[in-house]
């Protein structure tokens, strides 16, 4: 054996994450290498499991380490992932690696849909996740993930009541859909709306998650201040339609999180509705809401798109049965679980190379 463990991480020093460009060394993510005579093994650690990169990588690691140890030497790569988060130490949610807000100008435009499949395909990938149904008036995470009819258990500690999150498809889940009647209209003023938020952050049993997603009610209100003010947001997305009227509110959506005094990242903006495809005629494309408007949206803000997902009866009857449409297989399916492997992407390079969001102190 001519080779040492010190060969092996040299080798494995050229290889370069695609998306944070520096090599796997520097950013940590070599680990175990072991070097015996006829064989090699180390681990690589993800900076997410729904790496979509994953497959390039492990072929570029294999092929440094072959140029080391020549074609007789048995090489053996274990991957594995932990996700990047910069909230060290965090009072609240202090298990919670990234907090992501998905917003849209106005209602109407599947931002649930989106928040409910991102979701599960997050979780499918090997990911822990939790989601928060903000639109306190027209909760719709409870029908979509099949438990209009749940309520949460509560348990006390320290004299306190502590909401136990419901667990749906490897989902962890709050709504007030949970805490009212579902026929019921919630009538509240903003600040009791803003309590509620308030409390499924301080009074929830949320544990360790890789990603809490949060659903907001379309458009810009009490809502979007008290989660920007309460908890550093990791980055915000934003889904829209292609449609005219929902890209000139999608525009302030997006321009909120970008103000100076709120500074949110804008991890990129999903199109939701992009085309109507039909089941039976996968191949073709009907543009009926107009063309490419989220990605000029993306471009104008020079933001990613993040995904374009398809109009199909599917995704509607997935959502109204409480069966989310990532859950299945198709085109429909994979839209989803490329989206959320693209989002996952984003979060990675924001938490590389931008510095901790700070919550927003405003002066009124």
């Amino acid at each position: 054996m001519n080779f040492t463990q010190a060969d092996i991480i040299k080798a494995l020093s050229t290889v370069e994450d695609p998306d944070l460009k520096r090599d796997l060394v520097t950013l940590n993510m070599i680990k175990d290498v072991k070097v015996e005579a006829s064989k090699v093994s180390f681990t690589v650690v993800l900076t997410t499991p729904a790496c979509p990169l994953k497959e390039k990588i492990r072929q570029d690691c294999q092929d440094a380490v072959r140029k080391v140890v020549g074609d007789s030497v048995a090489i053996q790569i274990n991957i594995t992932s932990s996700v990047t988060s910069l909230r060290d130490n965090a009072p609240l949610l202090p298990g919670v690696k990234n907090i992501i807000a998905i917003a849209s100008g106005k209602g109407g435009v599947g931002k649930s849909t989106v928040t409910s499949n991102l979701a599960v395909a997050l979780a499918q990938a090997g990911a822990k996740v939790g989601l928060i149904d903000a639109d306190i008036f027209g909760p719709s995470i409870p029908t979509m993930f099949n438990c209009e009819h749940e309520q949460p258990h509560v348990k006390q500690v320290n004299g306190r009541n502590i909401i136990i999150p419901i667990e749906q498809y490897g989902v962890k889940l709050l709504s007030i859909g949970f805490l009212a009647p579902p026929d019921s209209a919630v009538v509240w003023r903003g600040p009791m709306a803003s309590a509620a938020l308030k409390q499924f952050f301080s009074d929830a049993e949320w544990g360790d998650l890789d990603y809490l997603l949060i659903d907001l009610p379309p458009g810009t209100s009490d809502i979007h201040l008290t989660l920007v003010q309460t908890v550093p947001v990791t980055g915000a997305v934003i889904v829209t339609t292609p449609q005219k009227v929902a890209l000139a509110d999608a525009n302030k959506g997006l321009s909120m999180f970008k103000q100076p005094q709120i500074n949110v990242p804008v991890l990129g903006v999903v199109e939701n509705m992009a085309y109507f495809t039909p089941e039976e005629l996968p191949d073709h494309k009907y543009f009926i809401f107009g063309k490419d408007g989220g990605k000029n949206l993306s471009e104008k803000y020079n933001v990613p798109l993040l995904g374009q997902i398809p109009l199909v009866q599917g995704i509607r009857e997935s959502g109204d049965s409480g069966l989310p449409a990532a859950m299945k297989e198709g085109p429909t399916g994979e839209a989803f679980h490329q989206l959320a492997r693209t989002l996952a992407r984003q979060i990675a390079i924001r938490n590389a190379n931008f510095v901790q969001t700070q919550k927003v102190e405003l002066k009124v």
